[in-house]
């Protein structure tokens, strides 16, 4: 149980970038901008523009989670609390100096506070597709866009994107 609590608080600091590709019935620029956009209202800055690649790299500083630092405290709490019970049982002559664990589960929050808290990059590039879209309002363009970044800000623009 301690090793899976472990591997748990460990992993709540892991980097989890992904890779986004699309394609939207919008022009180029068009989608550019409303991305660039997009990210500049998240707090993200451009920091490099790459025009042979025509890639964009956004920076920004993501946050910990207050909620989450306080949550992993509170899960090590428990899983030290029985960890501290158990050896009580085990070793009675020593109960009282076994519930002096419980002092180390703070450690969890911050270890995930001084972790969490980095600089993300978003690397986005949008290109123009060859093939357009009939549509009863005329012919439109397609772009594909291939976005890499943290797999939460992929989620949070999936559900911001026209569908």
């Amino acid at each position: 149980m301690m090793v899976g609590l472990f591997f748990f608080i460990r992993a709540s600091t892991k980097d989890r970038t992904e890779t986004l590709e699309l394609t939207l019935a919008e022009s180029p620029e068009t989608l550019q901008k409303a991305l660039q956009t997009y990210f500049e209202q998240r707090a993200y800055r451009v920091t490099e523009v790459d025009s042979q690649t025509q890639q964009v790299t956004f920076t920004g500083f993501v946050r910990p989670s207050p909620f989450l630092a306080v949550f992993l405290s509170l899960m090590a709490a428990i899983g030290f609390g029985c960890l501290a019970l158990v050896l009580a049982i085990l070793f009675p002559d020593y109960a009282k100096g076994f519930a002096g664990l419980l002092l180390v589960a703070p450690g969890a929050g911050l270890f995930y506070w001084r972790r969490a808290g980095r600089e993300e990059q978003v690397l986005m590039s949008v290109t123009p597709q060859e093939e357009s879209t009939q549509t009863a309002e005329g012919t439109h363009s397609n772009s594909a866009i291939k976005i890499v970044a943290h797999r939460d800000e992929l989620i949070a623009l999936r559900q911001a994107l026209p569908r």
